[in-house]
């Protein structure tokens, strides 16, 4: 039988005051945050500013008049806020485009009008064409010889048909129950090389684009070679114009490597690819509502003639600028040290770019404009910066951190990059904010478990330990500043109106847009008043293989 020995009474005081040593107290000021509650929940703008940013001026897509328009009110609604600072930084983008006028009619064997969107940066028919419809399958170099000189004046099908599945499964998804417990973990990616083929790479916001079925084998690139080599080809025979009806992917990923197995649901959504705006033009290309799209496979199928009306006038803008543009809520003692917020302005053409990315961009002006309204005095500067071209590949926060922070290619870092307090970002929908993903950064655990205990009422709980890309906080991580995209509710988001003819206005769940606004202010002013910025991870590696300065 082991022996018991009394401890000593000092020894046990040790004990119980080990917690508190190791886990320092934040110092909040609980009654700043219960009047951002107050403010955000009772007396919001955010639906207002929602309506501008969508039902007035979206969509949003880089390069085009809209944007600008769309950036000019905002700027001047940061000013009447009384934002400090509020200026624009541009960046070379390339070629704008921007949609003129679109229709699409089945004009045999009966008339009905075509639920459809072109390509971004598809080219035009220059004026109303009607042709017959046609299925072809090229999907190997010897393919094209069979095709040679039938296509001429013909709109091509390019696709079979796609099964349309019943509506069921988790439509709407919510981070709780096992997605919130899972969400708290750090899945261990499967054995690469010859032990394994690997998991699923991180994702941040929708998840890598899964390959068409229709598409060669080869490899991702070889695709794309063979793709560009495709449309060369129904250029060069004189298509008319080439109708899709979407990817035959069924997997739409979360907030991380939590993925919903779910087909994209039909009835009128359609999820447009995004032409490359740098590729030379080639013909017109249309995605379309995948029930009309197989009802024209299945008459062609059966020997009836199918003759389609169709009118895609387009506007390209060369030598187009890209922008960004930031506010500020100055701060007091340490006011040369920055907490910024952030989301994507850019959006696809194809609706007014409610949940990608309004509602994150609302979110974020919501929150300046909460702290500003309530007249706090932030320590630290307290900046909203809304991003363009993300859509294109991060291109407005990548040239934002390129111009401020440094270069990840080389690990040359800028004297701002000790200044930058944390970046929070935006850019999951309209769902409610659920957490944060700490970015594999384990310092934030301690400091962030003490922001979110007078926020769990709202539903903030979650505190994701791992690392998620794919949105514009991964332009700051990659410089090792601590940056973080909040966890939250996909609701229909993957399903519905992520890059689709849906994502409108009437989407957004107002009282999760509240709440999500309320959270941010929240966040940046507990950032911007403790005594130190967050903790920050190990500098990465340069992206050139050269070591980190």
């Amino acid at each position: 039988m082991m022996r018991r020995f009394p401890i000593p009474i000092l020894l046990l005081a040790a004990f119980a005051a080990a917690p508190a040593a190791q886990q320092p107290q934040e110092k909040l000021d609980y009654a700043a945050i219960a009047q951002i509650r107050d403010e955000g929940l009772n007396r919001s703008q955010a639906m207002e500013t929602l309506f501008w940013l969508t039902d007035r001026y979206g969509p949003r897509v880089t390069g085009s008049p809209a944007i600008e328009e769309a950036g000019a009110w905002t700027m001047k609604k940061m000013t009447e806020w009384g934002l400090a600072n509020v200026h624009r930084e541009e960046w070379d983008f390339g070629r704008g485009w921007s949609l003129v006028r679109f229709s699409a009619h089945l004009v045999e064997p009966q008339v009905q009008p075509l639920i459809g969107f072109p390509k971004t940066w598809s080219v035009g028919t220059e004026g109303p064409v009607t042709a017959d419809v046609v299925r072809a399958t090229i999907a190997t170099e010897a393919d094209f010889a069979k095709y040679k000189g039938q296509l001429r004046g013909k709109i091509v099908l390019g696709q079979p048909a796609r099964a349309v599945r019943m509506l069921e499964g988790p439509f709407i998804v919510r981070m709780d129950g096992d997605l919130a417990r899972e969400a708290a973990t750090t899945p261990i990616p499967a054995q690469r090389g010859r032990g394994g083929r690997g998991g699923e790479p991180p994702a941040g916001r929708g998840g890598a684009a899964a390959a068409d079925d229709d598409q060669p084998g080869g490899g991702r690139g070889a695709a794309q070679q063979f793709q560009q080599r495709l449309l060369q080809f129904y250029k060069d025979e004189g298509v008319v114009a080439l109708f899709d009806r979407g990817s035959d992917a069924d997997t739409a990923n979360m907030g991380s490597n939590l993925s919903v197995n779910q087909q994209h649901p039909d009835g009128g959504t359609i999820f447009p690819g995004t032409a490359n705006r740098t590729a030379p033009a080639t013909v017109p290309q249309v995605t379309l509502a995948v029930e009309h799209y197989n009802r024209m496979v299945r008459l062609i199928e059966h020997g009836v003639p199918v003759k389609v009306e169709l009118d895609v006038k387009v506007q390209f803008h060369e030598n187009a600028k890209g922008f960004n543009f930031v506010g500020d809520v100055p701060g007091s003692d340490l006011a040369g040290e920055v907490v910024l917020l952030g989301a994507h302005f850019d959006s696809h053409p194809f609706a007014t770019g409610a949940t990608d990315n309004a509602t994150g961009s609302t979110a974020m002006l919501e929150a300046v404009r909460i702290i500003k309204a309530l007249g706090l005095k932030p320590r630290r500067t307290i900046r909203v910066a809304l991003w363009s071209g993300e859509e294109q590949g991060l291109l407005g926060s990548r040239a934002y951190a390129l111009a401020h922070f440094g270069d990840p290619q080389t690990m040359q870092l800028k004297p701002e990059h000790a200044k930058l307090a944390a970046y929070f970002n935006l850019d999951n929908g309209t769902g409610r904010i659920r957490g944060i993903w700490m970015q594999s950064n384990l310092g934030v655990r301690p400091i962030f478990e003490q922001w979110i205990a007078p926020l769990a009422d709202l539903g903030v709980t979650i505190l994701g330990p791992r690392s998620v890309a794919q949105t514009d906080h991964a332009s700051f991580d990659n410089l090792g500043l601590p940056a973080f995209q909040f966890v939250q509710d996909r609701l229909e988001y993957n399903a519905r109106t992520h890059h689709s003819n849906m994502d409108v206005y009437d989407r957004v769940q107002r009282d999760d847009l509240l709440q999500q606004a309320t959270i941010a202010a929240v966040f940046a002013y507990d950032a911007a008043m403790r005594d130190e910025k967050l903790p920050r991870k190990a500098l990465p590696h340069a992206q050139r293989g050269t070591a980190p300065q």
